[in-house]
């Protein structure tokens, strides 16, 4: 569905809190993640980063020493990232994967989704949602109770698909972020700025900034995508059901990365306001 005055793009799907929790425990990768092998992220700058796009990452946003809540946390690593860099961390992850990380490390993990209730009044210097706000059902209630919480003049961090930019418009329904049905919602400038005066807050900087690694993944995707109602082996950890052209499809896509064309492109287009990420400041009044 669109919105034919503010352009924003959702899914017409309902789903309750029980099943939501289901799509992400039961069926996101998560859930075969080695612990033995969990490593925090880790600061990069320079060149190799700018090449990268890591600052497509809400939580390489974040200062030092401050309080801040990651919303989606996934398998932990910011929390990690962030503790590391004497930040007051706390996390809300709907993926009951995430237990076992926080029982391990001793992170302040609530599993499920997030509730605003659960959190003071004007608490956190900051709040992250890394591609989170596109997954939620109710978008300007979730940033309400994220204004809440902030302190005044605290910042929301925020990542997310651009359906305008280059990649929806060449790929079309092969664009891999269409990703139903865990993508429910689509911002465009407009509505991501209407959702936030809803909300109380303001946009301070909108931009597209892309890791180089989703062109990478696109170019797999479209040669792995599946028929409706198939389970995608794009997506399956032990690649179950690959076929050997695929495979080979794959090694000559990862060759090609490494030559960083795809790096080239998504700089490119970044630098057009172009890019298939949006990078989202959003500031309390």
């Amino acid at each position: 569905m669109k919105c034919m005055v503010c352009g924003h793009k959702f899914l017409d799907g309902h789903f309750s809190a029980e099943q939501l929790t289901e799509l992400y425990t039961d069926y996101y990768p998560r859930r075969s993640f080695d612990l033995e092998k969990f490593s925090p992220y880790v600061e990069r700058t320079g060149f190799f980063a700018w090449s990268n796009g890591l600052r497509s990452s809400a939580f390489r946003w974040v200062p030092n020493n401050v309080r801040v809540l990651d919303i989606g946390c996934g398998f932990g690593e910011t929390l990690a990232y962030h503790t590391a860099r004497g930040c007051e961390v706390y996390g809300v992850e709907a993926d009951e994967n995430i237990r076992r990380v926080a029982e391990r490390f001793g992170f302040k993990v609530r599993v499920g989704l997030f509730d605003d209730s659960e959190y003071q009044a004007n608490y956190f210097d900051y709040v992250t949602m890394d591609q989170v706000v596109e997954h939620v059902t109710d978008p300007v209630s979730t940033l309400r109770g994220v204004a809440r919480i902030l302190k005044p003049e605290g910042s929301l961090i925020l990542s997310f698909p651009n359906a305008n930019g280059w990649g929806a418009k060449i790929f079309r329904r092969f664009w891999i972020n269409w990703h139903a049905p865990y993508h429910l919602q689509f911002f465009s400038r407009t509505s991501i700025q209407r959702a936030a005066e809803q909300a109380g807050l303001f946009v301070s900087d909108i931009r597209t900034i892309t890791s180089s690694e989703w062109l990478l993944y696109q170019w797999i995707h479209l040669i792995t995508c599946p028929k409706a109602g198939e389970t995608s082996c794009f997506w399956s950890p032990d690649k179950k059901g690959m076929t050997f052209q695929q495979r080979m499809g794959i090694k000559i896509f990862i060759l090609i990365h490494k030559t960083r064309i795809n790096h080239l492109l998504t700089r490119i287009f970044d630098a057009l306001g172009m890019g298939d990420n949006y990078m989202c400041v959003l500031r309390k009044k």
